[in-house]
């Protein structure tokens, strides 16, 4: 029976923003991000996104000493930047515990709850009202 060390073992962990679940790896390597099999320049054409998706490396000084591999479903695309900006920061967490109060007091821990509000009946949408006249 093979033993696995967790300084080789990938480590992962999931992010979820608004209708997206991205499962998230980390794997010792040059600092390459890829998402759904494709690198993420091409998958996200903001660089805000990927400045998103970096933030957490780049805060514990890990940007190129790990590869990351994301599999993301759902949402649009800045749910899925945010869903992986998650899933990078919980495995930082995992990793050390120093990198865990810096990303928490970033605000990178914490799960983003605003989710879409469902419409309402006799209503255009969830807030919005038809006009109303008065003759």
């Amino acid at each position: 029976m093979a033993e696995t060390t967790t300084a080789t073992a990938p480590l992962m962990a999931t992010g979820r923003r608004k209708r997206s679940i991205a499962r998230v790896r980390l794997v010792p390597g040059t600092g390459t991000v890829v998402v759904n099999q494709r690198p993420y320049e091409d998958y996200f054409p903001r660089e805000t996104m990927r400045l998103s998706i970096r933030s957490p490396l780049l805060l514990t000084h890990q940007l190129g000493k790990y590869n990351v591999v994301a599999n993301v479903v759902g949402g649009g695309l800045t749910g899925q930047a945010g869903a992986i900006k998650l899933g990078i920061a919980r495995i930082l967490s995992k990793m050390d515990p120093a990198h865990h109060t810096s990303l928490h007091g970033a605000g990178l821990l914490t799960r983003d709850p605003r989710e879409k509000e469902r419409k309402k009946y006799g209503q255009k949408g969830a807030r919005k009202r038809f006009q109303w006249t008065k003759r």
